[in-house]
């Protein structure tokens, strides 16, 4: 089996660096694996490689789409395999660096044949409150409402909506999950999970730096490419509170700190979900990575 690299983890955990890091000592194609770096509008606020670090090596699938695509786990997962293949049809080992677990889970485990939701549906369900979805939820597949939190109001309607739609559980339909390439590749996958404290004092200063550094130029001139309302790049971090203080709702100020609570949040987010749910065999690095670990971690990536 052809190898597979992965470095996971929240956002400011050092991702980028270690994946440059290693694309200075081996022949790698680094992947994005975040879901608001696939946008071609955000680079600053998304924090993707600047210019200068994507000329130091192959780097895929970064600001590749545009803000009127809706980019899918599934769209995400087949251009993966594409840049994958592509990579190793050039001898170079293939590193999937992001922060969207969905999109590694798509790749990796497959994605499930939910047929499309009937409109009509969709709609009466997205319109309950979370107290009506979850009670009809209890009545029609309380298996799938136990494995929810109860104040998770999209998965609890999402699961509403399958049920009535196909008949179905969505427990079941992920059960019937196909296409992941997990059990097709060589796999060592990295997660970063440096100290809390030092991640989000992190997440505080780098959002600053890209309020100083472009964003609000990359939010203004979103917000002038007449986006459906609905796109999912008005609802990357940072761009709520910057649009707020466009429109002169919020000082600058206000949409730093703002802007520095969302980021913390998300990756507070992250951090759970790679601490837990990632399988046991993908490594939990839990310092801040430096220069001096390097070997460490190609021994741990097998690279």
């Amino acid at each position: 089996m052809k190898r597979l690299g992965v470095i996971a983890g929240p956002t400011a955990s050092g991702k980028t660096a270690l994946a440059l890091r290693l694309a200075q000592r081996h022949a790698v194609t680094i992947i994005n694996a975040d879901s608001a770096q696939v946008y071609a509008h955000l680079p600053v606020l998304s924090a993707q490689p600047t210019a200068a670090e994507m000329a130091q090596a192959p780097h895929r699938l970064f600001g590749y789409l545009e803000g009127r695509i809706t980019c899918s786990a599934a769209q995400w997962a087949a251009d993966a395999k594409t840049e994958i293949v592509l990579a190793w049809d050039q001898g170079r080992l293939p590193l999937l660096v992001g922060g969207t677990g969905l999109y590694l889970r798509t790749l990796l485990d497959g994605i499930a044949p939910i047929p499309e939701i009937d409109a009509d549906i969709r709609a009466h369900v997205r319109q309950m409150t979370l107290t009506e979805a979850r009670e009809a939820l209890a009545a029609e597949d309380a298996a799938s409402l136990a494995r929810l939190s109860g104040n998770d109001d999209s998965r609890i309607k999402r699961a509403l909506e399958v049920v009535r739609a196909t008949g179905r559980s969505i427990l079941a339909w992920r059960e019937a999950k196909s296409g992941g390439i997990a059990a097709e590749v060589d796999l060592s996958a990295l997660v970063l999970l440096p100290p809390r404290d030092w991640l989000h004092e992190r997440c505080d200063r780098r959002f600053t730096a890209m309020m100083d550094g472009g964003a609000v130029a990359e939010v203004d001139a979103l917000l002038k490419y007449d986006l459906p309302a609905d796109a999912p790049v008005l609802r990357a971090i940072g761009v709520p509170e910057i649009a707020a203080m466009l429109r002169g709702d919020i000082s600058r100020d206000e949409a730093v700190l703002r802007g520095q609570a969302a980021t913390r949040q998300y990756a507070k987010r992250q951090y759970t979900w790679f601490r837990n749910q990632p399988p046991d065999d993908w490594m939990r690095h839990e310092e801040v990575f430096n220069d001096s670990q390097i070997e460490q971690i190609e021994i741990l990536l097998r690279i």
